[in-house]
């Protein structure tokens, strides 16, 4: 099977979980909350567990504190994923929201250069996406336990799309010769 083929096929079954993760939001975004458990679990205990080599009371302080919030972070998630699913939700409106005002002024500091409106309107945008979010939690707090499922089977689908449009320029490409000298 020639690459492209591979790219191709890799792009469909992307697209096509993409399509059956937007049918199913709510389920997407709490198999989403119990990953993010299971890999909290995983990375805490890992934490933990590194702290007690690390050299320096400090550092083995923080590195125990910080296995501890992520092991109880892990087993929060698990334990209640639908509450795991708005906190995670809350945080990407809050990341949305940070990152657009991050982007508006930096755009201020690209004034004058052809960055400059690109990096704006992708904050104002960010910030928009961040205001739509919190209009529709506030009016439907069930709202938020779809966000999770819906942006991930949105970028399923772009990158679905992205491997389909690679597999097609792989399969036109030029071949490169090797010359020998």
């Amino acid at each position: 099977m020639s690459d492209w083929v591979k790219w191709l096929l890799l792009g469909l079954l992307s697209i096509a979980f993409g399509i059956f993760v937007l049918g199913a939001p709510v389920v997407a975004s709490v198999a989403v909350t119990v990953m993010t458990g299971v890999l909290l679990l995983i990375a805490g205990g890992l934490q933990v567990v590194g702290g007690f080599t690390v050299e320096g009371t400090g550092n083995k302080i923080l590195s125990l504190i910080m296995g501890a919030v992520m092991l109880f972070l892990g087993w929060s998630f698990l334990g209640h994923p639908l509450q795991g699913t708005l906190t995670l939700a809350t945080v990407m409106l809050i990341l949305f929201m940070a990152g657009g005002i991050a982007r508006v002024i930096l755009s201020f500091q690209m004034k004058g250069t052809q960055f400059f409106w690109p990096t704006l309107i992708s904050g104002i945008l960010s910030i928009v996406l961040a205001g739509i979010i919190w209009s529709y939690a506030a009016a439907e707090p069930a709202a938020l336990l779809s966000l999770l499922g819906i942006l991930l089977g949105i970028e399923m689908l772009f990158n679905g799309f992205g491997l389909v449009f690679m597999a097609f320029f792989v399969k036109n490409a030029p071949e490169t010769e090797t010359k020998e000298a």
